[in-house]
């Protein structure tokens, strides 16, 4: 009998009975909250878990209970220097990894920023566009020929797609006045819209792609906000839960946050993820109506906008895939 999991579910409860020795996987994002957590549970059921991380102290620090969990199961933890928001850097990952010539059986896009000042990455690029997808985007075209047949990608979004369709024609707020919400909203579109085509690029060899929204979790992706604004949204998502009816707003645990990502990644079956966003450890319905709470916009999931993205990606890139 299949398993039915929600909201609450946490990490351990989606993975209970998963036996996951033999798996590799890549999980970015591994200094602070959803990363380690998400690692931590897959090392405790036997996967090798490559973390990837920019400060490599920092992740070091933060992933003394994912070593433990692996060296209890037999599984085994490594890192491997990352910072999004350089391309050169992103692209010194990948050659390592290629080099390496390890396959993975599943790339878990985790790492990113979220309602950051306005500002550039190394390479020009707006700050959250340009880590959060952008970075993604050449690392995981870089080394999608080392995820295995039947592999998965499973990129982070969030509900905040809500907030932004992604522009095409001003994606650096060049011209657009720069708001911190707007800027996070376009860049997990973007995340959405990424996996949408990676998913039809890679479905021949059963390589499926997902995006998943996590939840609400109070992790250090808030640390940009003022405790005022924080205040402000949640009111703004308790509203929204009122006007649908629904009990007000409840932020989830990290456990409970992580959970989607690996039950996208290994529970759920690959043809129902494949191409679509998840949430509460399920695949979310088109809603373009209500302000943040359920479901996913129909812009984030349109095959042709995910085309053009792709494209406007490799342009500012400087590379294609």
């Amino acid at each position: 009998m299949t398993k039915t999991f929600g909201e609450r579910s946490t990490t351990d409860e989606v993975l209970d009975g998963v036996d996951l020795h033999g798996k590799r996987v890549l999980v970015t994002g591994v200094s602070a909250g959803l990363g380690v957590e998400t690692a931590r549970a897959l090392a405790a059921r036997g996967a090798d878990v490559v973390g990837a991380a920019r400060d490599l102290d920092k992740a070091h620090r933060a992933t003394e209970a994912v070593r433990a969990a692996a060296a209890a199961s037999g599984g085994s933890f490594s890192t491997v220097e990352l910072d999004l928001a350089s391309l050169a850097s992103v692209r010194a990952c990948a050659d390592a990894l290629v080099a390496d010539g390890r396959r993975f059986d599943v790339v878990i896009a985790n790492a990113g920023v979220m309602a950051c000042p306005f500002g550039h990455t190394a390479d020009g690029f707006e700050t959250q566009f340009g880590t959060n997808h952008l970075g993604h985007f050449v690392l995981v075209n870089r080394i999608a020929g080392l995820i295995n047949d039947g592999g998965r990608l499973v990129n982070l979004s969030s509900a905040g797609h809500r907030f932004a369709d992604v522009d095409l024609d001003d994606p650096n707020f060049e011209r657009t006045p720069y708001a911190e919400f707007v800027a996070y909203g376009r860049s997990k579109t973007a995340n959405i819209l990424f996996a949408v085509e990676f998913d039809r690029r890679h479905r021949d060899r059963g390589v499926r792609a997902a995006a998943v929204h996590p939840g609400g979790i109070q992790t250090e992706l808030s640390r940009h906000m003022s405790a005022e604004a924080l205040d402000a949204l949640v009111e703004r998502l308790d509203a929204s839960q009122k006007a649908a009816g629904q009990p007000p707003f409840r932020f989830k645990s990290i456990p409970e946050g992580a959970a989607t990502s690996v039950w996208a990644g290994f529970v759920a079956s690959a043809e129902a993820v494949g191409g679509h966003y998840c949430e509460d450890c399920h695949v979310a319905e088109i809603a373009d109506i209500g302000e943040l709470r359920g479901g996913v916009r129909s812009y984030a999931l349109d095959p042709e906008h995910a085309k053009a993205l792709w494209a406007k990606s490799e342009e500012m890139v400087a590379e294609r895939f």
